[in-house]
């Protein structure tokens, strides 16, 4: 069984997704977490990339974490 873990971001969010390989080939999501920034954002009119690279700091601890936990790793 391999474990993988995932980290994506796109201008305004941080996502964390968990999949689990099985030995048969079946792969189980275990978790999938997002955090979206865009509510810094509006006030702007649009994604400032110093605000939004400050929010991706931010939330890739918590997302990771909430991640875990929902895999129960």
């Amino acid at each position: 069984m391999t474990t993988v873990l995932g980290i994506e971001t796109s201008c305004d969010e941080t996502g964390v997704g968990i999949a689990r390989l099985d030995p048969d080939g079946t792969v189980t999501l275990l978790a999938d977490e997002v955090a979206s920034s865009v509510d810094e954002h509006v006030r702007f009119g649009g994604v400032v990339p110093e605000i939004a690279s400050r929010a991706h700091l931010e939330a890739l601890g918590p997302a990771m974490r909430r991640a875990l936990a929902a895999a129960g790793l």
